[in-house]
């Protein structure tokens, strides 16, 4: 028990420098950061468009909704339809009442042929007759089967399934074939960024990202780079896990790695503050100095914290990495 009581008294009275960690300081390859705003899109932006002409007389979803699929969105009406559909019965009932004579014209004459009375030439005219009406009645019916498939296309079906982003129109107003009714994001979401197209060279597909948003920060991967440079940037995107999709458009602060320089960096725990200065203990040959520093960009190397020392310290200066 002395013997445990004088080795601990001993250890006590060693000096705190003679316990501490000393890192030697050499040059490191630090990556350097560009930081730039990128906009949460959808992968699909596609318009729910009217199919047919008229009247809105029906609005089912509203900016924020989530469809799928193939649901009707919204109703619109052409109310000549129905007037073209009469025009084509009223037509119709016309070649029937006129198939129906024929019918009975050729009957007659068959039995005339039997007897004697006509000639094959007039039996064949009537046989005719009887096929030009027929066909006149399919191509009516055809031509009826057409309005009423325009009839049904006044629902306005969603393309894909994802989120309403807009709704231009309101119920009672008058579109055009074609017009959009509503505007649909799906497919998922990136991250996608303009980037200055002097960093363009530096920009690798897999390339880490760090990504500050609402719900703290994060990590991507730029997953692709598009060609095309549009004024003077560089178009990317970065996938992001569990990027939230409440607003699209909204804009994501993002670091991008666009170059690597050689730097001297020091554990954040072997800076200390006095009055306004930084200062890291340094290793002498009489002990422990303080050296005052400039300090620079704080990073993190493999999962340790640093800083990086613009002016104070040269390679080879051993760090003392131990609180004052």
């Amino acid at each position: 028990m002395r013997t445990l009581i004088a080795l601990v008294a001993l250890v006590a009275s060693l000096p705190l420098a003679s316990l501490a960690e000393e890192v030697p300081l050499a040059p490191v390859s630090v990556t350097e950061w560009k930081a730039v705003y990128g906009r949460i899109e959808a992968r699909s932006r596609i318009p729910a468009r009217a199919r047919l002409g008229g009247t809105l007389v029906s609005l089912e979803v509203t900016e924020g909704d989530i469809v799928t699929a193939g649901q009707v969105l919204a109703q619109v009406v052409d109310a000549k339809i129905n007037f073209q559909l009469a025009a084509i019965d009223a037509q119709v009932q016309a070649l029937m009442a006129q198939l129906d004579n024929a019918k009975v014209e050729l009957t007659r004459g068959e039995d005339l042929l039997a007897r004697g009375v006509t000639t094959a030439q007039r039996l064949d005219t009537l046989r005719t007759q009887v096929d030009v009406l027929t066909g006149q009645i399919a191509a009516v019916g055809a031509d009826r089967k057409v309005v009423e498939q325009q009839g049904l296309e006044g629902d306005v079906l969603a393309p894909i399934a994802g989120r309403v982003l807009a709704v231009p129109v309101a119920a009672g107003a008058v579109v055009l074939p074609g017009e959009a009714v509503a505007t649909i994001g799906g497919g998922g979401i990136f991250l996608r960024i303009a980037v200055p197209e002097r960093h363009a060279a530096f920009l690798k597909e897999g390339s880490a990202i760090e990504i500050e948003t609402t719900a703290g920060p994060s990590q991507g991967t730029l997953a692709r780079i598009y060609p095309l440079i549009e004024n003077g940037r560089v178009i990317a995107d970065v996938e992001v896990p569990d990027l939230p999709d409440s607003f699209i458009d909204a804009r994501v602060l993002v670091r991008l790695p666009v170059d690597t320089r050689i730097a001297l960096m020091v554990p954040e725990a072997a800076v200390m503050t006095r009055s306004g200065l930084d200062y890291v203990k340094v290793a002498g040959s009489d002990g422990p100095v303080l050296r005052t520093v400039v300090l620079g960009q704080r990073q993190t190397l493999d999962g340790a914290a640093m800083i990086e020392v613009l002016s104070g310290l040269v390679s080879g200066d051993r760090v003392v990495n131990a609180d004052e």
